[in-house]
């Protein structure tokens, strides 16, 4: 595919690899409008002027994952391929130039998607959803440490790449959140689904939030709570992007988690014809 532009619309927040570290899942649009997932990237050991924001135009040198079956993954040409910030999509018009990316095609059908996903012919991987209703927002405690063996696998690993390194960056691994936050959702069928959120954003927003309140994981939740249901469930034209993991992807009965949310104001303009 060599030297490609790609729309960056999803970032997920950073998951442990034992081959590369800590890595991010992005996923995007290409300039004819399909969808591209690019992985592995590990986004917060690049180059200050290499790291992408949601909504910008990146251009790089990609090829098809050949160890991922899932028809949108590309990956880097090399882990170290160069990364060329260009201009980013502004939220003008209510997020109007954004829309003509994202909502070229929208599914509203739980079942229909899920089925598109398991078809081998198919195998859609990544999607642009509406739910027909927000339930509620689920907030379940879980480990909030790595376990000593994947702390051991990074630290060889980072030791190992330091050895062909001219500078000794230091580099923490993100801090694994202590909670899993979730929608309970409807389709346009009344189906419900409950799915899990991999935002990069809903991360982002626990730790400044918990850092803020010295500490206070009530405080951080709830505040999560606030953002993703209070306002964008209730006061934003809420889309949200689904992804599989390679790993669930036939396995899974609902192979799809939240990757990122598209979140304009309800535009109540109505046509006078």
């Amino acid at each position: 595919m060599a030297l490609t532009k790609v729309l960056i619309t999803v970032k997920t927040y950073p998951t442990f690899s034992s081959t590369y570290g800590e890595l991010v899942c992005t996923a995007g649009f290409l300039e004819d409008g399909t969808w591209i997932r690019l992985y592995p990237i590990p986004f917060r050991k690049l180059k200050q002027d290499e790291r992408y924001k949601k909504y910008q135009w990146i251009e790089l040198d990609i090829v098809k994952n050949d160890k991922d079956f899932r028809p949108e993954s590309y990956r880097p040409a090399t882990i170290d391929t160069p990364i060329r910030l260009l201009d980013t999509i502004d939220t003008k018009n209510n997020w109007f130039l954004r829309k003509q990316f994202v909502l070229n095609n929208v599914h509203t059908d739980m079942k229909a998607l899920i089925a598109s996903a398991h078809d081998k012919d198919i195998c859609t991987s990544l999607a642009v959803f509406k739910p027909t209703v927000i339930k509620n927002f689920k907030i379940e405690q879980i480990a909030g440490e790595y376990d000593k063996k994947k702390l051991d696998q990074l630290q060889a690993l980072n030791d190992q790449q330091n050895l062909f390194e001219m500078d000794d960056l230091k580099f923490e691994l993100a801090e694994k959140l202590p909670y899993k936050f979730s929608y309970e959702l409807e389709d346009e069928n009344g189906v419900s689904s409950t799915m899990m959120i991999e935002d990069w954003e809903i991360g982002q927003l626990y730790r400044n939030t918990l850092a803020a309140s010295e500490g206070n994981q009530s405080v951080a939740t709830d505040k999560v709570k606030e953002k993703y249901f209070d306002d964008f469930a209730e006061t934003k034209d809420l889309h949200l992007f689904l992804g599989t993991t390679k790993s669930f992807h036939y396995r899974s009965r609902n192979p799809f988690m939240i990757i990122g949310t598209f979140t304009p104001k309800i535009d109540t303009q109505t046509s006078l014809f």
